[in-house]
């Protein structure tokens, strides 16, 4: 983890993630990198590539950077390398080109959430982050004083397509020194009993296990249900979840569970991408 990107709209949840970001980079010697996405109307963005830009686009630009300025003199960001960068673009197209460009590790953002109305006609920028970057996203929601996750769990159906966010999954855990407590939610009619969903946990993780982990079937009438009720009775501190970024047409009649909790989930929660050429399940 040594290049976290830090997308920022200077909200406080912004800042919440910036908080965490900085605990981490604290702790593993990483650099930030901070970004600004100007998701400006088409014709001021396309004016904005010509020498006459427009004074209106050429005004936010400056005060993003002014924003900057203010937030990198915070003392939780003292001795960390941070970078700035403003971008012109949709929002979550300009996180994905400012992640290959300085081959960030993680991507680490703040959210409010979206629910009714709001979340069916506007959405969330961090759902559609969470369905379309190629690399892991933590979604914070609130304020930490410390940013130290003892318990983590990674929620799955624990099938073939499964096993590289797996291992993902543990590379976090072993660098944060993490319990996993690894899930299955057992829906009405899927396992003959608890026993049988345990077993596929154990087959599934077999030649790739992590010493400090524990092995938990809930039953629930739906995955999303399932997990924050397990999290929550654990009170743990991090949810983990795979996505296969499901987009279009495709993704509204179908949904996505990861975008459901990073959208959902009180507490901080982390995806990770299935590649593309495993399948195109969710």
């Amino acid at each position: 983890m040594k290049k976290i990107l830090v997308p920022t709209d200077f909200s406080k949840e912004s800042e919440y993630a910036l908080k965490v970001a900085a605990h981490l980079a604290k702790q593993f010697d990483s650099e930030i990198f901070l970004l600004h996405v100007l998701n400006l109307p088409l014709t001021t963005v396309d004016t904005m590539n010509t020498p006459s830009a427009l004074p209106e686009a050429m005004f936010f630009m400056q005060l993003a950077h002014k924003k900057f300025k203010k937030m990198i003199r915070q003392p939780y960001l003292n001795g960390i390398k941070v970078h700035e960068k403003v971008k012109r673009h949709r929002i979550f197209d300009g996180i994905n080109e400012a992640c290959e460009e300085n081959e960030c590790d993680i991507i680490i953002m703040g959210s409010h959430g979206a629910t009714g109305f709001k979340e069916m006609f506007v959405g969330s920028n961090a759902e559609k982050v969470v369905r379309t970057a190629k690399i892991p996203v933590m979604v914070i929601k609130r304020h930490h004083e410390e940013f130290n996750v003892n318990d983590f769990v990674f929620a799955s159906d624990f099938k073939k397509d499964n096993i590289e966010t797996y291992k993902k999954a543990v590379g976090l855990a072993k660098l944060l020194n993490s319990k996993m407590h690894l899930l299955i939610v057992d829906l009405p009619g899927k396992f003959d009993n608890h026993e049988q969903a345990k077993q596929r946990i154990k087959d599934f993780i077999l030649g790739h296990e992590y010493d400090n982990y524990s092995i938990n079937v809930i039953a629930a009438n739906t995955v999303e249900k399932g997990i924050l009720n397990f999290s929550r009775e654990i009170d743990a501190d991090l949810i983990g979840i795979s996505t296969h970024g499901r987009q279009g047409i495709s993704h509204f009649f179908n949904g996505s569970i990861s975008e459901d909790i990073a959208n959902h989930a009180k507490r901080p929660v982390v995806t990770f991408r299935i590649p593309d050429e495993v399948g195109v399940r969710s």
